[in-house]
């Protein structure tokens, strides 16, 4: 097992700096931040770009792996989006993971687009059809439905090959299948649920609607499976009993990794450091849940 940390981009990086360093000294093995224009969580909230703050805190880490939490289509196109990720590849000396997903529609409404769900999932796959493509090929030309390149030129390549590794947001049957061909993880907050049964219950679905779509895909081993443990009704780090319980239960349904979120004052993820810091002294013995 396999456990990292979301640190939102909230904080102005004098502020958000130390919570990086903090992150990798405590013994994570990979940390996140959210890639969004605003985010619906936290409207009114001061807001970062995800892609600058993985570079900034690629230079104050050296071990820990660095990812997006989670990419869309809502505001980017995939052969800028690519130049993007390039660079903070190089830079982190290959440490980068790219979560991918649908994503809300907060962002795109903002920039005046207003798209049913069924065309922004569909938008979604195209957007990593044309990304894995651009990240393996030169020269790449696409007209699609949703994006074109014309001759896009890809180099250098990631440092990574053939690519970053890509871990699709996935909660219905089509999207499950295409995490399962072209992902190198899927990543779940689960479905719902007013209590944790309901959602251990709704996450167990998942995770064997994602068995049916491995098969289906013929891969030759299972792609890694990533738990948002705070998609759940309570707080991860609401204790380190808590913590314990919901990384034992994760492993139990098969996932290499689980992802929870720095503590912040208030809601949303409220809680405190200390928590955190006794986690952190239990990470050897959680690695070992699986």
């Amino acid at each position: 097992m396999r456990l990292g940390i979301t640190i939102l981009p909230e904080h102005r990086w004098s502020v958000a700096e130390p919570l990086w360093r903090r992150a990798e000294e405590y013994g994570f093995d990979h940390a996140w931040t959210y890639d969004h224009l605003v985010w619906a969580g936290l409207p009114n909230s001061a807001w970062f770009g995800a892609l600058p703050t993985l570079t900034a805190a690629a230079t104050v880490t050296s071990t820990m792996r660095l990812g997006t939490f989670v990419s869309s289509p809502n505001y980017r196109h995939p052969y800028t989006f690519l130049r993007d990720l390039l660079a903070v590849d190089d830079i982190s000396g290959g440490r980068l993971i790219c979560g991918l997903g649908t994503g809300g529609d907060l962002d795109s409404r903002i920039l005046g687009e207003e798209r049913p769900l069924k065309e922004r999932v569909q938008r979604f796959h195209e957007f990593v059809e044309v990304l894995d493509r651009l990240s393996r090929e030169d020269h790449v030309s696409h007209d699609g439905a949703h994006f074109t390149t014309v001759d896009a030129r890809t180099l250098p390549g990631f440092v990574q090959r053939p690519r970053v590794p890509f871990l699709v947001a996935a909660n219905g049957p089509r999207s499950l299948r295409l995490a399962a061909r072209l992902g190198q993880g899927w990543v779940t907050y689960g479905r719902g649920g007013d209590t944790l049964e309901e959602w251990w219950s709704g996450v167990a679905e998942l995770s064997e609607l994602l068995d049916e779509a491995e098969s289906t895909a013929g891969r030759e081993r299972p792609i890694d499976r990533y738990l948002s443990l705070d998609g759940s009704p309570r707080f991860s780090l609401e204790s380190p009993e808590l913590f314990e319980e919901l990384v034992g239960r994760a492993a139990e349904l098969g996932f290499t990794d689980v992802v929870t979120h720095w503590p912040r004052t208030s809601a949303p993820y409220a809680g405190s450091e200390a928590v955190l810091e006794q986690v952190a002294g239990r990470l050897d013995a959680l690695r070992r849940l699986s």
